[in-house]
């Protein structure tokens, strides 16, 4: 597996002009949200008909703003309506898919043209928690330990001796936490590709049943 293909959806997807373009979920929610720039909006029916009950007009005018209306002359053009169907499938995600996070979370991912980090670049490792920089180099501080209550007496001597304190990075509680993390993406991304597949309302795409991989720490392995 090409691993920029891993981070990076497709730039060069655009929808068809004749007939509808095969494309992945991923590289359509990066279409979605990195060129056509839409917005999640979880109250979709007070948005469209311009209302926030308790808020001034000011706000109205400022998101009718971020929705692309036109407000004195200004605003930007309409996103691409399959764009806005693509918002509203990832606002909707159900809570068994992590819901309202998830959705948030996954428009981020997917405006930036990433994928989540299953914890490819964590390497375990022994660090020392300080650094003291002299003209002989970079070394670990070090501080004096009293007595023999924590050291064996060969190490650290009669009346105590100079230790350096580490830290423990890269274990495999965070490896497994990122690890989690990625199929609960991947399991929301899934979702999505179902209900593209079975509404089959886009206009100018279709979603295909190509997908990330389900562990991809295993094709490294």
């Amino acid at each position: 597996m090409n691993m920029a293909m891993l981070q990076f959806g497709m730039s060069r997807v655009r929808p068809g002009r004749a007939g509808k373009v095969p494309v992945s979920i991923w590289d359509l929610l990066v279409w979605a949200f990195q060129v056509e720039k839409v917005s999640i909006d979880f109250d979709e029916m007070g948005s469209a008909a311009g209302e926030r009950p308790g808020v001034s007009m000011e706000y109205i005018l400022m998101k009718r703003g971020d929705l692309g209306c036109s407000i004195d002359g200004g605003g930007r053009s309409d996103p691409h309506p399959d764009a806005d169907l693509v918002a509203s499938a990832v606002s909707c995600l159900p809570e068994g898919c992590g819901g309202r996070r998830m959705a948030v979370w996954m428009a981020e991912h997917a405006r930036a043209g990433q994928m989540p980090d299953w914890g490819m670049g964590v390497v375990p490792a022994c660090e020392p928690i300080a650094w003291r920089q002299c003209k002989h180099g970079r070394y670990a501080e070090r501080e004096f330990w009293h007595g023999l209550d924590r050291w064996p007496q060969h190490l650290a001597g009669k009346d105590g001796g100079y230790c350096c304190r580490v830290i423990f990075t890269g274990l495999a509680s965070e490896v497994a936490a990122r690890r989690r993390v990625w199929l609960e993406w991947r399991l929301a991304l899934f979702e999505l590709r179902r209900t593209f597949q079975i509404r089959c309302d886009l206009t100018g795409f279709y979603v295909t049943d190509e997908m990330p991989p389900l562990a991809p720490w295993r094709e490294r392995s």
